[in-house]
């Protein structure tokens, strides 16, 4: 993927943006989100080409970029305002609350009792105690995505011969999975604090890309094979998926 600064004037701030190729797309279409731009492009099409279809696109995108940021600075954040006890926690779909209690271990470590957050907290760590307990509890979502994403991959992925060559956890912004071309697939993390229903349908849609690599008919019918309700699954990631983009 390439990253090109460009502009449609000489009077106008220069628009900073990301080239995808895609065996899958027919035309080159822009995506706007709030912290990038991405061009997806045909493999074949010129960058020359590309660069000026961006560049009559130069209004466009500005008032697009404002959209979409104004609208992702009006989400409300899911995330408590600190990480002490008491807190509610996003995971899956729900709010958890938050107990720490001090150990006198040197690392932290997070318990999930199925009703609460219990995170052990070092006595010798001074600094900085909110941002530490956020980023274990990261971490620790992290490896439950992974374990979750396999058990959806191994319930769905024999069904049609969907077997995907590998597996990454990625923190995203943007996107919520890719199936790569040698059907690779890449799961945002974050779908971790959505209910667990939603991981379930970005697991399936991915896989479904290694029989079909576009969004063709028979595409979302293999889909609907597989989760007969899906609508209602990407309909809720585009209803509150902004506050999910915002983490913890």
């Amino acid at each position: 993927m390439n990253r090109h600064p460009k502009a449609s004037s000489a009077n106008e701030d220069p628009i900073n943006y990301q080239i995808r190729r895609s065996g899958r797309a027919q035309k080159t279409r822009i995506v706007v989100s709030a912290d990038k731009i991405e061009v997806v492009a045909p493999l074949k099409i010129s960058e020359q080409r590309i660069h000026a279809f961006v560049a009559a696109q130069h209004a466009w995108i500005r008032d697009a970029l404002k959209r979409v940021r104004h609208s992702a600075r009006n989400q409300p954040s899911l995330a408590p305002a600190a990480y002490i006890s008491g807190a509610m926690v996003p995971f899956q779909g729900r709010q958890i609350p938050l107990t720490v209690k001090p150990t006198t271990a040197k690392r932290i470590r997070v318990q999930f009792t199925g009703e609460h957050f219990l995170v052990y907290f070092p006595e010798a760590i001074a600094d900085g105690r909110s941002e530490h307990i956020r980023a274990a509890l990261e971490s620790w979502m992290k490896l439950h995505t992974r374990h979750l994403a396999e058990q959806w991959i191994k319930k769905h992925s024999s069904t049609h011969g969907l077997t995907p060559r590998s597996l990454r956890i990625k923190t995203q912004k943007s996107r919520w999975g890719s199936c790569g071309p040698h059907n690779d697939i890449n799961l945002n993390w974050l779908l971790i604090l959505a209910p667990p229903v939603i991981m379930e349908y970005v697991v399936v849609h991915e896989l479904c890309h290694i029989r079909h690599k576009n969004h063709s008919r028979d595409f979302w019918q293999l889909v609907a094979a597989h989760q007969p309700d899906y609508l209602q699954h990407r309909q809720w990631l585009k209803q509150h998926g902004a506050s999910l983009m915002r983490g913890l």
